[in-house]
């Protein structure tokens, strides 16, 4: 058996978050970030969940059943670290200009990269990332 057969090789991924409100997280995904509405899924004719679309990445977002509780957070230990060959400045200024709130404004890192963060309303915190 070689190296290569031992290892695991992904051609993608796609986050599922967890959510409160997905009609609100679709919105905000939407309306606030600037993904596309690819899908909804539904039952009973009750929105369940959604898939947005960022150029060729997905984020999926379903509703909480909340059977392990109301209060429980969501987003913790986690953060969707996210490239772009867009200008993050603009990005940012787009963001703030929908109502969106910055977790960190856009910064140049030592390593040359230029990102910001923002936090759903969830608490996932997604990086968006220039590194060209």
């Amino acid at each position: 058996m070689t190296t290569a057969s031992k290892t695991l090789t992904l051609e993608s991924l796609t986050p599922i978050f967890t959510v409160n409100d997905v009609r609100a997280s679709v919105k905000w995904y939407t309306e606030v970030l600037g993904l596309t509405l690819a899908e909804e899924w539904k039952h009973d004719g009750k929105l369940m969940g959604a898939s947005l679309k960022a150029g060729d990445v997905t984020i999926n977002v379903g509703q909480d059943d909340f059977a392990k509780g109301r209060d429980r957070k969501k987003g913790v230990g986690l953060r969707l670290y996210c490239t772009t060959d867009q200008d993050v400045d603009t990005l940012a200024a787009t963001i703030k200009s929908r109502g969106g709130t910055l977790e960190s404004e856009p910064t140049t890192q030592q390593w040359g990269a230029r990102d910001f963060s923002i936090v759903d309303p969830d608490g996932f915190k997604i990086s968006i990332v220039n590194a060209s």
